[in-house]
Order: C-alpha cells, then structure tokens, then sequence
C-alpha cells in the first residue's frame, strides 16, 4: 500500500519578513520560525509512525524538518533526513535559490542529513528545476511517484507554500496569502488516490500515473473545511484562478517577471506575510 504523506511547510524564514529580503540568498530561519518548529514538535501527533522525514534541500526546509520532528530522529537512531531537489521553492529569486551541495554537506555534516540526491546545478534553476509551469508540474509529479513508490508507511515531506500546491494539486486557497494557502509549519495530510489519472490540470497528456494525492477528511477537518478534498475536475478551474491570483499578486516565478510586475511589499502578521 502508499504511503500517507504529511507535507508540511517550512517555519518562518528571514525572506518571510517583507520583500526587500528575497535578495538573500537560501535563508535560514527567523527566532520565531525556531519556535513554530518548537510548537509543530510538541503537537504533531503522529512522531510514533513516521518512519521516514524528507525535505526541500534549501536550508529553511532542513532546519525545520530537524528541529520539529527531533523526536522520529531520537526514535530512529540510524535514519536519515533526505533532502528531494524536486520539492525545492517554484521562484528563481534568491531567497528560493538552494546553496551548492557542497556547501550544504559541510553545514550539515554529522547531522543525519543525506543529500546524495542533490547534484551539481540542482540550484541552477534551469531546465528540470526551472520556474515555468510546465517544469514545475513535471517535478511535482515526479516526487510523487518517487514517494509513492517508497517501501515506507508513513513520511514527512517538508516543502514550500507555492510548491505545496503544484505537489498535491489541491489549488483550493492558493491566494489566501501571497502566493500560497498554507502558513508557516502547517501539517496537512495526504493518501495517493486510488483512481489513475493519465493527463495533467492544464488536460496534458501524461505518460503515466499522476500518482494523485486525497486530502485526509481528518487533514481537512483539522483546519476547519468540511467535507472531502474539491475532486478533480473543480481543481482543474482552481488551477487557472490560482496561477492568476499568484500574477495578480506580482508573484510571477521568475526574477525579471516579478521585477516588472512590482511585487506588493506586504507585511507580517502572526507569522503568515500578507
């Protein structure tokens, strides 16, 4: 059986803070992003199953895979963090722009963090990794089927607000906040669909499983949404409307697009930018 998939986005970053600091490059955590990874230890509630913690291989991601899941680390002396190039951030600004690998092998060094996967150029931002829908789809679905395949029953996968929702395709939101629906360190989780879908939401064909992902009810009802996961066809519409609101917001995924489009400052509230 696939596994349950528990994606979370990364703690508050120093980018997070306003937009003047998107020209920091791969950002570490703020003093409040270190205390929702405390807050996100003490209260999620599944630590005892989880039997594998993967994450985007930008530091942010690391760091709070590390720090709020300690205890499945303490549990499982022997595993590994394993960083995915696949779940790095959509944009090609700074701030979403991943160190070299082996930079992040010397910080991490002695800490349980396996970056084999993370190549030379993954942070490149070009071809595979670059900001354009269509790569960005492509690699969604990619760790999808990467995780779907895995032997495990329960993983962690910590990642970005924008890519959050090209991994699991759930579009409902997208624009509550700039450029995502999800805040800081929340958890939602997902099981792989049973149906096979064979074309993409734009209705490209694949060739292939999609290797869908359902929303959990319990998931949805842990923040407050009644009833099942919108089914397909609605987010194919939520596709379009959220990739519009993201333009509409001055959040194209490229630097020159987002420097014509005057990105708004926004500000900081509760630990969610908006």
């Amino acid at each position: 059986m696939p596994p349950v998939i528990h994606c979370v986005r990364h703690a508050q970053g120093i980018h997070n803070l306003n937009t003047a600091n998107h020209v920091i490059p791969d950002p570490l955590l703020t003093d409040l992003g270190h205390e929702q990874c405390q807050k996100l230890r003490d209260n999620f509630p599944y630590h005892a199953q989880i039997d594998l913690v993967t994450a985007s291989p930008l530091r942010r991601t690391i760091y709070t895979a590390l720090e709020a899941f300690e205890p499945v680390f303490q549990a499982h002396k022997d595993m590994q963090l394993i960083a995915l190039p696949d779940a790095q951030e959509t944009s090609d600004v700074p701030c979403d722009t991943g160190s070299d690998p082996e930079v992040l092998r010397q910080e991490f060094a002695g800490k349980n963090v396996n970056i084999d996967l993370v190549q030379n150029g993954w942070n490149n931002k070009t071809g595979r990794y670059a900001p354009t829908n269509h790569a960005l789809k492509e690699r969604a679905r990619a760790a999808r089927r990467w995780l779907k395949a895995r032997p495990e029953k329960e993983i962690v996968l910590v990642t970005h607000g924008g890519f959050l929702h090209y991994f699991t395709e759930d579009w409902e939101d997208s624009s509550q906040y700039q450029g995502t629906g999800w805040v800081n360190t929340e958890f939602r989780s997902f099981v792989f669909s049973e149906e096979t879908h064979t074309d993409d939401l734009e209705g490209y064909a694949l060739d292939g499983d999609n290797a869908s992902l359902v929303e959990t009810i319990e998931s949805r009802q842990r923040r407050g949404k009644d009833g099942p996961m919108p089914h397909r066809a609605q987010q194919k519409a939520l596709y379009k409307l959220g990739t519009q609101g993201w333009d509409d917001q001055g959040l194209q995924m490229s630097t020159a697009e987002r420097e014509a489009a005057k990105v708004p400052g926004g500000k900081e509230v509760d630990g969610v930018r908006v």
